[in-house]
């Protein structure tokens, strides 16, 4: 099914987003169309058992979609809805069928902030920590105060409307499940917008004529190169080990882990990204900004690469000498993966 899934979705962005789609997404522009495939293909349930509705798709599966949106940049709330609709098909809830859905932690009864892509979905599903439920709300009447990301994002505060639930269950997903959960995707991502920041600069580079010779063929720059990716594929590896770890809930030291990684690497990234393409590569009209403005804003969401570090260094030291070597290997004692 991995494969299957990294086709599908690899396929359909190459193809619907391109600089304009984004652009005009940052100008406000829902796109529909994109969303419209994203939905024929079945995606936001993928992670969805097959007895509500859903693919059945194992996280490890998902890792290669969520890092697919970062790659492209994707102007759409994929990941949150499959995380949306994974947190009610835990609970017994069947998910919608259709509408884009987010996912947000706190009480009905007051504004819930920086919520993704909130002005444009439909269904928002709900984690109450003090009561431990999670529950199916509509967005029709909902009160929307519009913001975004640096990187021109939709992060929304939404007000939900009396009579706006439709379904709860408890929960035992755990207390943070929306952050841990909200880390896990952002890391993926980043790893996937790493990963073609080094392609186009590595294509950059040796297409980029300076003093006679491509840049490429500098040391300094190979170097810098070199560096970029090691930083991809350090994030990539940390991610995948935290989607490996997510069945079904998510692990809180593997995506402790992914979230300071791939967030360090994001900044390291952009930065050799940008010196790279040189003075071009700050221009809006260049295409760069659309991946380096997004890392630059999914590194802060959900805990910083700083905030999931010093979790890391408290759990570690909280351990002991003796109790580090269990903890690292504890996690992954228990997992099997398909051959």
């Amino acid at each position: 099914m991995r494969t299957l899934l990294q086709q599908s979705i690899e396929r359909l962005l190459a193809d619907a987003v391109t600089p304009d789609v984004l652009r005009a997404a940052e100008a406000g522009v829902w796109p529909a169309d994109l969303w419209g495939k994203i939905e024929e293909l079945g995606l936001p349930l993928a992670a969805v058992p097959e007895d509500l509705g859903g693919a059945g798709a194992s996280w490890t599966d998902i890792f290669v979609v969520v890092r697919a949106c970062g790659a492209a940049a994707a102007p759409a709330p994929l990941p949150e809805a499959i995380l949306a609709n994974s947190l009610l098909a835990a609970a017994g809830l069947e998910p919608p069928e259709s509408g884009a859905i987010v996912f947000a932690a706190g009480t009905a009864d007051a504004p819930l902030p920086e919520v993704p892509w909130g002005r444009h979905a439909k269904w928002l599903a709900l984690h109450d920590t003090r009561t431990g439920r999670i529950a199916l709300h509509a967005l029709a009447e909902a009160r929307i105060v519009l913001d975004n990301n640096v990187a021109g994002e939709p992060r929304d505060t939404i007000t939900l409307a009396p009579g706006s639930l439709v379904a709860d269950a408890a929960t035992s997903a755990a207390t943070d499940a929306v952050m841990l959960g909200g880390a896990m995707l952002r890391s993926a991502q980043m790893a996937g917008a790493l990963g073609r920041l080094t392609e186009i600069s590595a294509e950059y580079a040796n297409e980029r004529v300076q003093f006679g010779r491509p840049i490429g063929k500098f040391q300094a720059v190979q170097q810098q190169l070199a560096v970029l990716a090691t930083q991809a594929a350090a994030a990539v590896a940390a991610s995948e080990a935290a989607f490996l770890m997510a069945t079904p809930n998510t692990e809180a030291l593997t995506t402790a882990s992914a979230k300071a990684v791939s967030g360090e690497a994001a900044g390291k990234g952009a930065s050799i990204a940008h010196a790279v393409f040189g003075a071009i590569g700050f221009t809006h009209e260049h295409s760069l900004h659309f991946l380096t403005r997004r890392l630059w804003a999914w590194r802060a969401e959900y805990g910083s690469d700083a905030y999931w570090a010093e979790q890391l260094g408290r759990t570690i030291a909280a351990r002991g000498d003796e109790g580090l070597w269990p903890l690292v290997t504890a996690a992954f004692a228990e997992t099997k993966t398909d051959d």
